[in-house]
């Protein structure tokens, strides 16, 4: 009975530590995305476009542009085009139509998370 016991811990040890989320970065390079985001406690949508090269993002009756430069197929840069400031942005998982990803400034540990949805 042990030895069942510990082969199939082994078994359910193994078969979940395989697991790799799906990732078809490519299929999110381009579009128009839907983003929800929290300012002092209020939740709130947003919107953005991104080209090849650029990036522009609508919220708060804003409109923010910045260029894209993509390092890798799952990971691109965001620099603002007034302030220069960058953001390292990193898919971390794909559905059919939505993107879970991880931002941070560039330069800085301090990592949030977020999920797009395509809506075009």
């Amino acid at each position: 009975m042990i030895k069942f016991t510990y082969t199939l811990i082994c078994l359910c040890l193994l078969l979940t530590s395989c697991y790799q989320p799906e990732r078809n970065c490519t299929d999110f390079k381009t579009g128009t995305y839907r983003f929800d985001y929290v300012v002092n406690d209020e939740k709130k949508s947003g919107t953005f476009t991104r080209d090849s090269l650029y990036s522009v993002e609508y919220y708060d009756s804003t409109v923010d542009s910045a260029t894209v430069k993509w390092v890798n197929d799952c990971e691109f840069v965001l620099q603002d085009i007034k302030t220069k400031t960058s953001v390292q942005m990193k898919i971390l998982s794909t559905t059919e139509d939505s993107y879970t990803f991880e931002y941070s400034l560039v330069g800085k540990s301090n990592k949030s998370r977020g999920t797009a949805i395509r809506t075009d």
